[in-house]
């Protein structure tokens, strides 16, 4: 049973930093594509960062020179480390693990981040 369980969110103030992890089990995660998403009240699910199997990442332009995705291998577990939070990065985050030469695709239940003062 493949399952993705995310970690970190919580309150924080503007200017901040939120480390989220999402860790893997289920699935041979080193060859997986992690993504992280987000979703904001009555909004679109957006996507946020990205790793490759081969560590390669991409940022969405409201969050690069903020916001950095890594993974451990060993771990099973891909985090997001954001800093410099702004209340525009209040969502529900998710994870998603993809591989979509063999049509496979899991998300994580989420987890809220709140970025108030």
């Amino acid at each position: 049973q493949v399952q993705l369980v995310e970690s970190g969110g919580g309150l924080v103030q503007p200017g901040g930093s939120l480390r989220l992890s999402c860790a893997a089990s289920g699935i041979t995660f080193s060859i997986y594509t992690m993504r992280w998403y987000r979703q904001a009240p009555e909004k679109q699910r957006e996507l946020v960062a990205t790793i490759t199997n081969t560590a390669s990442t991409n940022y969405a332009d409201s969050v690069k020179g903020r916001f950095s995705i890594s993974r451990d291998n060993r771990e099973n577990t891909v985090y997001l480390q954001m800093n410099s939070l702004k209340p525009e990065d209040t969502a529900v985050y998710y994870c998603k693990a993809e591989r979509e030469v063999a049509g496979r695709a899991y998300w994580g239940q989420g987890t809220q981040v709140t970025v108030s003062s």
